[in-house]
């Protein structure tokens, strides 16, 4: 049982309930995911399964993709709707679509983020959220994220009652990305307070929400012996990697941890996929100082 379950995550759990959950159902301990996911926050959740938990570190280096809301006008000290109302001001004149594009435009690219304090971030061996529920604020070091892109996705509405402004966007983003915060930075190029008001993941570890099975679907797979229905096998998760098919001679090296030459990749790709027999056996990385490719991920069960 080796493989990757895009689990689609509902809204009021937490990652860990996730796992907890799908070890019993899998009867397995070999389960890990691939970075947390809020739990207001609903979308996919990559779940490895057996060898496939030696590639969450790699999952989890993919580029994220989400869609959400902010609310201009308000905001929370939590940076969403979980939290405490901390500041109301009202928007009398709502924003125009340029104006919000050019507000998300500046948002693009390389950037600094400063992670917010109901986060899991350690600072001298606390969590943020620790400090947070005290009612203290610890500084934080801005880390650099990549924002690929961050747009609107349907008009703004504005709520003339409650003198606020939403505006629905999508988000490809690079790991460590604090939407939320992404959300409050919105607010500050635009001179209002504001909330992230609504989110769901989209794609993750090479998995988009299409793919994506629930707890139940997953408890059914396996009460009708079908898990792959919903496991995703090693060579799908892995395929942005250039595979090579191994024959019996460099099968022998490999399942001794033995280097290979270039000639298994005429393209020189940093890291390859080796396969033998139709099944994923390595990820193997090209080492500059010696020329060749060395053992990186092994799968040789």
């Amino acid at each position: 049982m080796d493989g990757v379950i895009a689990l689609y995550k509902e809204r009021g759990m937490t990652s860990h309930d996730c796992i907890s959950k799908l070890r019993k159902i899998l009867h397995t301990k070999k389960v890990g995911h691939t970075g947390t996911l809020d739990p207001n926050v609903d979308g996919v959740l990559p779940i490895c399964i057996g060898q496939a938990t030696k590639i969450s570190e790699l999952l989890m280096q993919s580029g994220k993709i989400y869609r959400g809301a902010i609310t201009l006008g308000v905001a929370y000290d939590s940076e969403d709707l979980d939290g405490n109302l901390i500041e109301q001001v009202s928007v009398k004149t709502p924003l125009t679509p340029p104006q919000i594009d050019a507000a998300l435009t500046k948002l693009t690219g390389d950037i600094m983020q400063t992670p917010p304090m109901y986060s899991a971030v350690k600072v001298n061996g606390h969590k943020l959220y620790e400090y947070a529920r005290k009612g203290m604020t610890i500084k934080r070091d801005p880390r650099p994220i990549h924002i690929d892109y961050f747009k609107q996705i349907q008009p703004a509405t504005y709520d003339a009652a409650a003198h606020t402004q939403t505006i629905y966007f999508e988000v490809g983003c690079s790991k460590g990305t604090y939407v939320r915060t992404l959300a409050v930075d919105f607010g500050k190029q635009v001179g209002l307070p504001s909330v992230m008001s609504d989110l769901t993941r989209i794609k993750s570890g090479g998995f988009d929400i299409s793919q994506t099975s629930t707890l139940d679907q997953v408890k059914a797979a396996v009460a009708s012996e079908n898990l792959n229905a919903v496991l995703h096998p090693l060579s799908e998760a892995l395929a942005e990697y250039p595979s090579y098919q191994l024959d019996d001679s460099r099968w022998a090296i490999i399942s001794h941890g033995g280097f290979l030459d270039q000639s298994i990749c005429p393209e020189h790709a940093p890291v390859v996929r080796l396969d033998y027999q139709q099944q994923v056996k390595a990820l193997y990385r090209f080492d500059e100082q010696v020329g060749q490719y060395r053992p990186f991920r092994m799968f040789l069960v």
